[in-house]
């Protein structure tokens, strides 16, 4: 059985997590509970991670990029895996997290769904393939998605980056229509409770190809994180994410 903390308990993905840990989702379950606002779960809650006495074997934070230092500082004392399922890390922020990495296990993914990680891989074959098309992504989220554009968006956009090296980055097209060679168009819809969708489209004079990933539930984050925090357990120090998490389980 695999013990969780889980920070960020009482957001979207939080909570989404905590049901699948009480729901003993691939033998996880919840040690404890945190959030600023205490959450509601059917295991102890804190409001701060100092809080937990409680033992556990990997933390998972699904709260704000700003909890960065906390965290870590979390699971380092614990000696303890961590998933990072937050976006929006500051530079100093992800120097804290490779610091962290050379201790403990660290997983660290711009989007924990692994469909979505599947995606990230046949967007950058696309784009080897067709490095002369046109690219533009679109995401779609909920209407309280507070960073944009998504960190999934910008994960797409820098794995193609590292093919086209000498691309740019538009987000939105206000009163700039004409596109360069050189463009990678990212435009953000946010509206509803729509649980997030990532479209990649790759327009020639010839030809287009569309690539779409669609969540019909945030709870493949939480599935997503459950995942990570199973492959940690039985990993040495280091910086992980989708890719070697996919290789794990022989996707790629």
């Amino acid at each position: 059985m695999m013990k969780i903390v889980v920070n960020g308990a009482s957001g979207r993905m939080g909570r989404e997590l905590v049901l699948c840990a009480q729901n003993g989702y691939r033998g996880a379950c919840l040690s404890a509970a945190v959030d600023v606002t205490r959450p509601e779960a059917d295991c102890p809650t804190y409001t701060t991670l100092d809080a937990v006495c409680e033992e556990c074997d990997v933390l998972v934070d699904f709260s704000h990029h700003s909890a960065t230092k906390s965290v870590l500082d979390f699971a380092l004392l614990r000696g303890i895996p961590v998933v990072i399922a937050t976006t929006g890390q500051t530079e100093e922020e992800q120097q804290m997290i490779q610091q962290a990495a050379k201790h403990i296990p660290v997983f660290f993914a711009g989007n924990m769904s692994i469909g979505i990680a599947l995606l990230v891989s046949l967007v950058k074959t696309a784009v080897s393939t067709f490095p002369d098309a046109d690219v533009e992504i679109i995401e779609t989220h909920h209407n309280q998605k507070l960073d944009v554009p998504s960190g999934t968006a910008l994960l797409l956009a820098h794995r193609m980056q590292e093919v086209l090296t000498d691309s740019v980055l538009l987000v939105g097209r206000h009163e700039n229509g004409k596109r360069t060679a050189k463009e990678i168009g990212i435009h953000s819809l946010r509206m509803g409770n729509h649980a997030g969708s990532h479209t990649v489209c790759f327009g020639s004079n010839e030809q287009t190809l569309t690539l779409t990933h669609t969540a019909h539930s945030p709870r493949i984050y939480a599935v997503g994180a459950i995942r990570a925090a199973e492959f940690l357990l039985t990993q040495k120090p280091g910086l992980y994410g989708m890719p070697q998490l996919l290789s794990h389980l022989h996707i790629l």
